[in-house]
C-alpha cells in the first residue's frame, strides 16, 4: 500500500506541502498521532507515519519513538492495537523492542479460529477478515512467514457470501466493499485464486458522482471503500479507467485544505483518511 500511496504527490502538486503540514500538526508532543478525540493514539500512529512516508516528508523519528518505547512489548494490548505498533516501529525503521515480536506472534496465534483464520478471542469457531488482514500485516512487518497460510485462505473462502461478497464475519449474507477489497488483496498474496466475478462485484459498488458504495444500499461513497476497492481492483489487473476522472473529482470534494475527511457527511480531517486518500490517488496517477 505505501508504495503505491507513494505515487500520490502526482495528483497532489502543490497541495503536498499542505497535506505535509496537516500531518506534522496532528503529532502531538509524546510524540503520538492525534485520534478522534483529540488525544493520541497509537491506532491512528503508524497512518500518520506511512503518510508522511508516502510524501516523502521527514518523520520526526525520536519523538515517536519515545512515544511508541511506552508500550514496550505490547504487553495488554488487544491485536488491532498489537498490530500497530509493529507498524509504526517498522514505519520507523527502527529495531523492534525485545520481545515484541514473539509476544505479538503469541497473541495473534492464541486467537487462531478454528477455521484457520484469526478471531477475536482464544477458542474462537470463525475468523474475521480484519484480523486475517492484520495478522498477514504484521508478520510482513516482522519479516516473518505467516504459519498455516492454506488454512487461512480456507478461512477467508467461507467468509463469502451469498451476493458474491465477503463479510468481516461468517454466515452473513452480503458483503462490503472494504471486506470484499480486504480478501481479495490478502488472497493474492497467499498465491491463492480469486473468482472472476470479484473485481466485477467491486465495480458494481462504483458510485455515480464519484468514489465506492461500502454497500449498495449506502447513501454515500466513502474513502475507506474508495481506496480499498482500487486497491484490490489494482492488485487484480482490473482495469477501472472509465471510473478515474469520477474517483479523482470525489477525492477532491474530501479535501478541506489541510487533510482529507472520510464522506461528505464528515468534518473532521484525520490522518487515518488521509492515508486512504494518498492510496487511492496512487491508484489513480498510475
Amino acid at each position: 500500500m505505501l508504495q503505491v500511496a507513494r505515487l500520490a504527490p502526482r495528483q497532489l502538486g502543490a497541495a503536498a506541502d499542505e497535506l505535509a503540514d496537516f500531518l506534522h500538526g496532528e503529532l502531538h508532543e509524546d510524540g503520538g498521532a492525534r485520534g478522534r478525540a483529540g488525544t493520541s493514539d497509537l491506532y491512528y500512529t503508524p497512518f500518520l507515519l506511512e503518510s508522511l512516508l508516502a510524501l516523502r516528508s521527514e518523520l520526526p523519528r525520536e519523538r515517536v519513538a519515545d512515544y511508541l518505547s511506552g508500550f514496550g512489548d505490547g504487553a495488554g494490548l488487544d491485536l488491532v492495537h498489537t498490530a500497530c505498533l509493529v507498524r509504526a516501529w517498522a514505519a520507523l525503521g527502527r529495531a523492534f523492542p525485545p520481545g515484541l515480536a514473539a509476544r505479538s506472534c503469541a497473541a495473534f496465534a492464541a486467537c487462531r479460529a478454528r477455521d484457520g483464520g484469526y478471531g477475536v478471542h482464544p477458542g474462537s469457531e470463525h475468523g474475521t477478515l480484519y484480523n486475517a488482514f492484520l495478522a498477514l500485516g504484521m508478520h510482513q512487518d516482522l519479516g516473518l512467514e505467516l504459519a498455516e497460510p492454506l488454512r487461512l485462505a480456507h478461512g477467508i473462502a467461507r467468509l463469502r457470501c451469498a451476493d458474491g461478497g465477503y463479510a468481516d464475519n461468517f454466515a452473513l449474507d452480503s458483503g462490503t466493499t472494504p471486506t470484499t477489497a480486504a480478501a481479495a488483496t490478502l488472497l493474492r498474496h497467499l498465491d491463492q485464486h480469486i473468482e472472476d466475478d470479484v473485481g466485477a462485484w467491486l465495480l458494481e459498488r462504483a458510485h455515480e458522482r464519484g468514489g465506492f458504495l461500502a454497500l449498495a444500499e449506502a447513501p454515500l461513497p466513502d474513502l475507506l471503500s474508495t481506496a480499498t476497492a482500487l486497491h484490490a481492483l489494482g492488485g487484480m489487473q482490473v482495469p477501472f479507467d472509465a471510473l478515474r476522472e469520477r474517483c479523482l473529482d470525489f477525492i477532491d470534494t474530501l479535501w478541506t485544505g489541510r487533510g482529507f475527511v472520510g464522506t461528505w457527511d464528515d468534518d473532521q480531517a484525520d490522518c487515518e483518511y488521509t492515508f486512504y486518500a494518498l492510496l487511492a490517488l496512487g491508484h489513480l496517477s498510475v
